[in-house]
């Protein structure tokens, strides 16, 4: 695997965890740099941890794994954001929850990276680099979730008080697609 085929796979499996973190920075009052690199460690980790794993079971375990990734990134991304959405039809700002707490990012950086797991057993099956694209996988996504973070703050300013609902709406969003995906496609 060349460097550049890492780059674009850590890209790829990058896309979900950086709307999330957009959808993160939205529901953040005011966005602080802690916030972004807090929110890129736990993707950008998870992200690089993932096909580390997955590497190491390699395809003794893929049909298991596949089997379910799908299901239980849905249920956790939809948890997260229907709990967004219910706070938000609520209407109560002052009770609005962190969504960078550690629990809530460790949610949704497993429920993003579960892919990530699956890629590693794919990577498993050919003898891939298992370092060199856990590394560009993790780096890449600490990247663009930090930056996600920081632009959900340009964006919350544009929808102010609906804030809340889009974050929720886009989790619950990215949980519907990951589940039609793996059932459709």
């Amino acid at each position: 695997m060349t460097l550049l085929s890492a780059l674009l796979l850590g890209l790829g499996l990058a896309m979900d965890a950086f709307a999330v973190s957009i959808a993160t920075g939205i529901c953040l009052p005011k966005p602080l740099p802690r916030h972004a690199l807090k929110t890129g460690l736990f993707f950008g980790g998870f992200q690089f941890l993932m096909p580390l794993i997955g590497y190491l079971f390699g395809s003794t375990v893929s049909h298991y794994i596949t089997a379910v990734d799908h299901w239980i990134a849905f249920a956790l991304l939809l948890l997260i954001g229907g709990k967004m959405l219910y706070d938000a039809i609520k209407n109560e700002p002052e009770d609005s929850v962190d969504p960078t707490q550690t629990l809530r990012l460790l949610i949704l950086a497993v429920a993003t990276s579960i892919d990530a797991l699956a890629v590693g057993v794919s990577l498993a099956l050919v003898d891939a680099d298992i370092w060199q694209a856990s590394a560009c996988i993790g780096l890449v996504t600490f990247a663009l979730c930090a930056v996600g973070v920081m632009l959900g703050k340009r964006l919350g300013q544009v929808f102010q008080r609906r804030a809340m609902l889009a974050g929720g709406l886009v989790l619950c969003f990215l949980g519907c697609k990951i589940l039609i995906e793996h059932l459709l496609f």
